[in-house]
């Protein structure tokens, strides 16, 4: 495997069968999107770039607590309780934790 991406994806798919949230962050926004990997469709997505997100003056971290929770409600609209959380070339730290977290406070099991 080359990199720590590949080596969390192919562990995510091994495991488990359930939908994958994934997140990706650039240095000026975060995206997060529910895929379906039997069928190569994404079911939700929530991001930075959104209206109701641009629109406020917020901070990194509570743009990533607002997007955390914004891609839960879609989720959970969609009678969806339970994902596996794809943090990508990420850590688990910093601002992936707190969409993490976010995420499972809006009631998201992973």
């Amino acid at each position: 495997m080359k990199d720590r991406k590949h080596k969390v994806r192919y562990k995510l798919k091994k495991v488990s069968k359930r939908n994958r949230l994934s997140v990706f962050k650039s240095n000026n926004h975060m995206y997060a999107q529910l895929i379906d990997d039997t069928k190569g469709v994404t079911l939700a997505s929530a991001s930075s770039l959104e209206k109701t997100i641009r629109d406020k003056n917020l901070s990194r971290k509570e743009v990533a607590e607002f997007v955390g929770k914004s891609i839960a409600k879609k989720i959970k609209s969609k009678g969806i309780e339970s994902v596996t959380f794809d943090r990508g070339k990420y850590k688990y730290h910093g601002l992936i934790k707190i969409l993490a977290e976010a995420a499972r406070v809006e009631g998201l099991n992973f």
